[in-house]
């Protein structure tokens, strides 16, 4: 406890970072209270009606967890960031296919802001195509619509659904540049967290009225284990040495590259993408044949709408490998790095520069990716696992899954933030005499 106090007072003597925790506090704020602002004209009161009847299905309860309750809320902010997300990934996507956008990639800082750019504008078709199904899919479904629902009304409505999007972008985009941390991600994290005191005291609650207090005590111990494991892999990297040129300095052979000895390669490099990426594609049959009322249609709405079910959990453990596999070639270029390595002078020993370098890198990547994959498919079914143990579906859903990783990532990245800051005025660390590797080292810190 002393240590954690004096960790408190070290942060405060920093004066920039002081103002940057500051700061990113104060935007969370706004972005939290533009979660409960309610659009103009909606029935609020029967959307709580709704909710509190049971009507609001696993999807809607799944998009409610990132957009911190704006979702169900029909708040100015209901789109929350997944607008530009998913922008975000359609980008990567096209600069792969796409010449142009690869030769944006490849120009810097000019070409990064272009492509930023674009993304901000795809962000604004993508929240002009969700407003009006979100409106008609789940605001009207509710009987929350107005009754005297105009035209001015329904535009009115959609842009304010747009404007509120783009303004907690701008708050993500404010909290990278002058708070801490990565800010589009923190967002994400604080609506999801916003959850957990609620579903946390459902759980409690349900534990206590049945006299069953062992059992929350069993699933503390669980979760705190399975976010333990998730840190661990989260942080895993495979060290490869490396050789580097060296140079004469008087009568010293120096080392060019000072401390970088070995090239890092996570484990899980391909982070929370795989599991965004499978449960995006389960969700388009459902949509698809969500009216469907044939056999078929019913079928594939029963199959693939109840995520706890067996079929489900199966199909998406497969996509989730399969999708690890394909963004992990996005992320990672052997033949990139083995050419950076060519130019700086670099090698790994017993390997020959050049192309069997980037072969020796390419087969050690299929081999490491294969247990990352695995280990997402398990953390997206065990909010399924949690359930069929008799945790309720809230509680569930932060056992694993998209929510639970990247609450584990953003975390990790703002504390190492931190500790840079510290670290740079000679401060002891947060991580300071801990098995968490939290300290930025100068091979992560290269690019490679």
């Amino acid at each position: 406890m002393k240590r954690f106090i004096q960790n408190i007072k070290n942060i405060w003597k920093v004066e920039e970072l002081r103002k940057r925790i500051l700061l990113t506090l104060g935007l969370i704020l706004i972005y939290r209270v533009g979660s409960f602002v309610i659009l103009p004209g909606v029935n609020y009161t029967a959307l709580m009606n709704a909710k509190a009847s049971g009507g609001q299905n696993t999807l809607e309860t799944l998009l409610s967890l990132f957009s911190g309750g704006g979702f169900t809320n029909a708040s100015v902010m209901a789109l929350g960031i997944m607008p530009y997300i998913s922008a975000s990934i359609i980008m990567q996507l096209l600069g792969m296919a796409v010449p142009a956008v690869q030769k944006m990639q490849n120009e810097g800082e000019s070409g990064r802001k272009r492509i930023n750019n674009f993304t901000r504008i795809l962000t604004i078709v993508i929240c002009a195509l969700q407003a009006p199904s979100y409106l008609t899919l789940y605001v009207e479904s509710k009987g929350a619509m107005p009754p005297d629902a105009s035209t001015f009304w329904w535009i009115q409505t959609i842009l304010v659904l747009i404007a509120g999007s783009m303004f907690a972008v701008w708050l993500g985009e404010r909290i990278t540049d002058k708070g801490i941390g990565n800010g589009i991600s923190l967002l994400i994290t604080v609506g999801i967290l916003a959850r957990l005191p609620e579903a946390f005291t459902a759980e409690f609650g349900f534990a206590v009225g049945s006299g069953n207090l062992i059992k929350i005590v069993l699933e503390i111990v669980a979760f705190m284990l399975v976010v333990m494991g998730t840190i661990l892999i989260v942080q895993g990297v495979r060290k490869i040495p490396l050789n580097t040129a060296k140079r004469v300095v008087g009568a010293r052979a120096v080392d060019e590259q000072g401390a970088r000895n070995y090239l890092p390669i996570k484990v899980n490099a391909s982070g929370v993408m795989p599991i965004i990426f499978a449960q995006a594609i389960m969700t388009i049959p459902v949509m698809l044949f969500a009216g469907a009322a044939a056999e078929g249609g019913s079928f594939i709405t029963r199959t693939l709408g109840d995520i706890y079910g067996v079929s489900y959990n199966v199909l998406l453990g497969v996509l989730i490998i399969v999708f690890t596999y394909f963004y992990t070639a996005i992320m990672i270029n052997p033949r990139k790095i083995a050419d950076d390595l060519k130019r700086s002078g670099g090698f790994i020993p017993g390997v020959r520069p050049g192309e069997e370098t980037a072969e020796y890198i390419d087969s050690l990547v299929s081999r490491i990716t294969f247990p990352g994959s695995l280990f997402l498919a398990i953390i997206a079914i065990l909010p399924a696992i949690a359930k069929i143990a008799g945790v309720n579906d809230a509680f569930a859903m932060f056992f694993g899954g998209t929510s639970l990783l990247i609450m584990v990532g953003v975390v990790l990245d703002t504390l190492q933030q931190i500790e840079s800051y510290l670290l740079n005025r000679h401060m002891d660390g947060l991580m300071e005499g801990t098995r968490v590797k939290g300290r930025r080292t100068a091979n992560e810190l290269s690019g490679f």
